[in-house]
């Protein structure tokens, strides 16, 4: 099989040499413990909880289970098996205690991974606090897929001119970047191992059936599936859980908290808008994206990029390519995308697609399908309410080069996103 190497690997790495404890959560099949074996296979044992004998006795008898394997060892799906987090709290501590009375560095003990994120972060959270780092994989982002090397997202234009000068990915047209967005940035599919139409109905029955079958009733499963094709044709759009309820006959509550299952999955995100202490004239409803696209475009049944490219989603569809990207490339280096991405919306209409907040520092951008979008900053102004400085910023769009727009914004490629 081939292994796509991931940008995130370099920041399991740092935080391996910081902790006795990594924990790799995220989406089901985004490689997570095809990482860990690429990292740490050939000096660990590995143990798979998906298997029954192995899972009981984790349960039954964690700390028999740990003594069995030893360390250092991998640990797939363990948050079929919570019991052992205490064990390897004590495991670690007594550890710790080891070494610093022989004068020894820490070694990296465990590597834990899960797809289950509402259960195992919450786990690992209360039981391994200060002792295992907590780190999120994602969907493959368009540098791996290109096997280049993936450079943080930064605001910094001068840097961005920079990176342009020196990239090495070959010019994308429009149609291949719509082809990519209909095929989807799943490592199995983009490496050849799965055949993408038969893949994605199966990957959503798997995330129903082994991931949140237990958190739904059996009478709901036919109606989560309609809720993920409905929030498919709702990427890009703000939420409103009256509405999404009302098409498929939940309370608005019932739409949040199936929702809330989506995210915690890391299969999508909500985009809050941008609201620091100001204005009751801001929209505040969330903006919900998935973060895979292929996954979209087969739950809204689309045969082709080119369908995709021509048809009423395809601004739809682009803003959600460019959000994940944004976001996954964030997520590879260690950084909460909360903390960081909002949008801007208020009543009188006015919009800005994305905004990177830090350091009071705004970073406004606009996603355009089509290159040379005309009046493309118009609503910047109205972010000078914030008393914020707000840095020159991006156009986003199908354009070939980096090329300035006015004083306070360039157009910049999508295909040199996290290049």
């Amino acid at each position: 099989m081939i292994y796509i190497h991931r940008a995130i690997e370099d920041f399991i790495l740092k935080n391996a040499g910081s902790f006795p404890c990594i924990t790799l959560y995220g989406p089901r099949q985004v490689g997570k413990s095809t990482t860990a074996d690429v990292l740490f296979g050939n000096r660990f044992k590995e143990v798979n909880l998906d298997g029954l004998v192995d899972r009981a006795l984790a349960n039954q008898n964690p700390a028999l289970f740990l003594d069995t394997y030893g360390w250092p060892l991998i640990i797939d799906e363990v948050q079929k098996a919570t019991p052992l987090l205490s064990e390897i709290k004590k495991k670690i501590d007594s550890q710790r205690k080891l070494w610093r009375e022989e004068g020894k560095k820490q070694e990296l003990m465990y590597v834990l991974t899960g797809s289950s994120r509402f259960e195992l972060v919450k786990a690992v959270t209360e039981s391994l606090a200060g002792r295992s780092a907590m780190l999120e994989m994602t969907y493959l982002d368009q540098s791996e897929v290109a096997s280049l090397k993936e450079k943080p997202f930064t605001t910094d234009i001068k840097e961005l001119l920079k990176r342009e000068a020196n990239a090495q990915a070959p010019k994308r047209t429009r149609n291949e970047i719509f082809d990519d967005i209909w095929g989807g940035f799943m490592p199995d599919v983009i490496a050849g191992n799965s055949d993408r139409s038969v893949y994605y109905p199966s990957y959503i029955d798997s995330y129903i059936q082994k991931d949140i079958q237990s958190i739904l009733r059996p009478e709901n499963e036919i109606r989560f599936r309609d809720f993920m094709r409905i929030m498919a044709f709702r990427t890009a759009q703000q939420v409103v859980y009256s509405d999404i309820g009302n098409l498929i006959g939940i309370d608005a509550n019932t739409a949040k908290s199936w929702i809330s299952l989506l995210v915690s999955s890391g299969m999508a995100i909500l985009l809050e808008p941008y609201l620091p202490k100001i204005s009751k004239r801001i929209v505040k409803a969330p903006k919900f994206y998935f973060l895979d696209t292929g996954l979209v475009a087969d739950l809204c049944g689309w045969p082709s990029g080119k369908m995709i490219e021509f048809g009423a989603m395809s601004g739809a569809f682009f803003e959600t390519f460019v959000v994940a990207e944004i976001v996954k490339n964030l997520r590879n280096h260690g950084i909460k995308t909360e903390d960081h991405l909002f949008y801007y919306r208020d009543i009188d209409q006015k919009e800005v697609d994305l905004l990177y907040v830090d350091r009071g520092e705004i970073f406004p951008m606009e996603i355009k399908k089509s290159p040379n979008p005309s009046k493309p900053t118009k609503n910047w102004r109205v972010l000078e309410k914030y008393n914020q400085l707000i840095l020159p910023g991006l156009v986003i769009d199908t354009t070939d080069k980096i090329t300035p727009i006015n004083a306070m914004a360039y157009t910049y490629p999508v295909s040199l996103l996290g290049l």
